[in-house]
């Protein structure tokens, strides 16, 4: 799972704007990929929440690197690995 969170207090909104048709091609790409499972924009703060499916946390680091905002350093990135939920198992 992917938290990103824009550096308003770095950037103004324009910014943000410039760069945002070229966020959401990559991110598009990325989707019909297979890569980004979903996607959502955060209620609480500019930014997004969005699940990538990685090999492992590098890899999932690597593709998050590749982000228009991430390259710009107009958005922080956090990655935090998911495991599988065990109440849903055999038992």
């Amino acid at each position: 799972m992917v938290l990103s969170r824009r550096r308003t207090e770095d950037f103004q909104e324009t910014d943000f704007e410039a760069v945002l048709p070229e966020e959401g091609e990559k991110v598009r790409t990325l989707y019909a990929a297979g890569i980004v499972r979903q996607a959502w924009l955060r209620g609480d703060s500019g930014g997004a929440c969005f699940l990538v499916e990685a090999e492992d946390e590098t890899d999932a680091r690597g593709i998050v690197r590749s982000l228009p905002l991430a390259v710009r350093g107009l958005s922080e990135f956090t990655v935090i690995p998911l495991l599988p939920y065990r109440g849903f198992g055999p038992r």
